[in-house]
């Protein structure tokens, strides 16, 4: 039996607790996130992907992870006022979690197995890794850490019409 994403509970920063179905008729980008990454400034342009398209029904999400590199050592409090100090970020940032092993949370155990990487590998590689899920939830694409966020838009543009 797969599990599925969008009952699978999630806790924001805040300590509210959400599934991806709280995000009803809305498309959504799940990234694995970090502070001290070489792909940090990506906040900026999900940021600007939020505020594009959330108006038109894209939700971008952030879940913080310290599995690559130990590139996000704080706590949620810090990870939150450094997105917020420093990118603006106002898209939801969740707790920090694992995307990989056997504490991985349950969010990308699905998300992985839905959309596996290259040569139907599983396993997030790096920070910055992004699911796009349509709005039917039918669909999950991975992108690649180094794919930037704005290079995302067509497809966004696609799932919203």
């Amino acid at each position: 039996m797969t599990l599925d994403p969008m009952s699978v509970p999630c806790v924001l920063m805040n300590g509210t607790r959400k599934t991806l179905a709280d995000y009803d008729a809305k498309a959504l980008l799940v990234v694995n996130t970090a502070s001290q990454c070489g792909f940090t400034p990506q906040y900026k342009a999900l940021e600007q992907l939020w505020q594009t398209y959330g108006p038109r029904g894209l939700v971008v999400l952030g879940f913080p992870c310290n599995q690559f590199g130990h590139q996000e050592p704080g706590d949620d409090r810090a990870i939150a006022q450094f997105c917020d100090t420093t990118f603006g970020v106002s898209f939801p940032l969740f707790r920090k979690v694992e995307v990989n092993g056997e504490h991985a949370h349950r969010l990308f155990v699905a998300l992985k197995a839905a959309a596996p990487g290259l040569l139907g590998s599983e396993k997030v590689k790096w920070n910055f890794t992004k699911f796009l899920i349509d709005v039917r939830r039918r669909r999950v694409r991975r992108f690649a850490p180094f794919t930037k966020p704005h290079k995302l838009a067509g497809e966004i543009e696609r799932l919203l019409v």
